[in-house]
Protein backbone atom coordinates (compact mmCIF):
# COMPACT_ATOMS: atom_id res chain seq x y z
CA UNK A 1 0.00 0.00 0.00
CA UNK A 2 1.50 3.20 -0.89
CA UNK A 3 1.62 6.19 1.75
CA UNK A 4 2.22 8.97 0.03
CA UNK A 5 1.05 12.20 1.42
CA UNK A 6 -1.60 14.74 0.53
CA UNK A 7 0.05 17.53 -1.64
CA UNK A 8 -0.71 21.23 -0.96
CA UNK A 9 -1.84 22.79 -4.01
CA UNK A 10 -2.52 26.40 -3.22
CA UNK A 11 1.48 28.29 -2.01
CA UNK A 12 1.18 31.01 0.48
CA UNK A 13 0.58 33.99 -2.52
CA UNK A 14 -2.32 32.09 -3.65
CA UNK A 15 -3.77 32.32 -0.18
CA UNK A 16 -2.54 35.63 0.42
CA UNK A 17 -3.72 36.97 -2.48
CA UNK A 18 -7.37 35.68 -2.28
CA UNK A 19 -7.58 36.84 1.80
CA UNK A 20 -6.57 40.40 0.30
CA UNK A 21 -8.77 40.05 -2.29
CA UNK A 22 -12.11 39.08 -0.39
CA UNK A 23 -11.19 42.06 2.05
CA UNK A 24 -11.35 44.47 -0.56
CA UNK A 25 -13.98 43.46 -1.78
CA UNK A 26 -16.04 43.72 1.10
CA UNK A 27 -14.11 46.74 1.94
CA UNK A 28 -15.24 48.14 -0.88
CA UNK A 29 -18.96 47.05 -0.50
CA UNK A 30 -19.59 48.55 2.98
CA UNK A 31 -18.05 51.61 1.79
CA UNK A 32 -20.80 51.50 -0.86
CA UNK A 33 -23.60 50.64 1.37
CA UNK A 34 -22.39 53.37 3.87
CA UNK A 35 -22.16 55.85 1.14
CA UNK A 36 -25.42 55.02 -0.08
CA UNK A 37 -27.94 57.71 -0.64
CA UNK A 38 -30.86 56.04 0.68
CA UNK A 39 -32.40 55.97 4.60
CA UNK A 40 -31.09 53.74 7.16
CA UNK A 41 -33.67 50.49 6.93
CA UNK A 42 -32.67 50.41 3.13
CA UNK A 43 -28.80 50.61 4.13
CA UNK A 44 -29.29 47.90 6.80
CA UNK A 45 -31.16 45.74 4.47
CA UNK A 46 -28.28 46.01 2.00
CA UNK A 47 -25.75 45.06 5.25
CA UNK A 48 -27.51 42.18 5.80
CA UNK A 49 -28.29 41.04 2.42
CA UNK A 50 -24.38 41.33 1.70
CA UNK A 51 -23.92 39.28 5.07
CA UNK A 52 -25.79 36.41 4.24
CA UNK A 53 -24.29 36.38 0.58
CA UNK A 54 -20.87 36.20 2.21
CA UNK A 55 -22.33 33.29 4.42
CA UNK A 56 -23.88 31.43 1.90
CA UNK A 57 -20.86 31.63 -0.33
CA UNK A 58 -18.41 30.16 2.61
CA UNK A 59 -21.29 27.51 3.26
CA UNK A 60 -21.01 26.22 -0.76
CA UNK A 61 -16.82 25.66 -0.49
CA UNK A 62 -16.81 24.07 2.29
CA UNK A 63 -19.65 21.63 0.94
CA UNK A 64 -17.76 21.65 -2.34
CA UNK A 65 -14.67 21.15 -0.54
CA UNK A 66 -15.99 18.28 1.58
CA UNK A 67 -17.40 16.38 -1.62
CA UNK A 68 -13.76 16.46 -3.09
CA UNK A 69 -12.06 15.24 -0.20
CA UNK A 70 -14.74 12.55 0.05
CA UNK A 71 -14.47 11.75 -3.60
CA UNK A 72 -10.08 11.19 -2.58
CA UNK A 73 -11.02 9.08 0.21
CA UNK A 74 -12.90 6.71 -1.44
CA UNK A 75 -10.50 6.83 -4.04
CA UNK A 76 -7.66 6.04 -1.73
CA UNK A 77 -9.59 3.07 0.09
CA UNK A 78 -10.30 1.69 -3.45
CA UNK A 79 -6.70 1.88 -4.24
CA UNK A 80 -5.49 0.01 -1.20
CA UNK A 81 -7.77 -2.64 -1.07
CA UNK A 82 -6.68 -3.45 -5.32
CA UNK A 83 -2.85 -3.15 -3.98
CA UNK A 84 -3.76 -5.49 -1.25
CA UNK A 85 -5.80 -7.96 -3.68
CA UNK A 86 -2.61 -7.43 -6.21
CA UNK A 87 0.00 -8.22 -3.34
CA UNK A 88 -1.78 -11.49 -2.38
CA UNK A 89 -2.00 -13.14 -5.43
CA UNK A 90 -0.42 -16.06 -6.77
CA UNK A 91 -0.30 -16.22 -10.39
CA UNK A 92 1.11 -19.97 -10.41
CA UNK A 93 -1.30 -20.98 -7.66
CA UNK A 94 -2.88 -24.09 -8.75
CA UNK A 95 -6.81 -23.17 -9.10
Amino acid sequence: MSDTPLKQQNTAAFYGQAVASFAVALGATAFGIVRLDANAWVRGFMAIAVLYLVTSAFTLAKVIRDRQEAGQMVSRVDQARLEKLLAEHDPFEKL
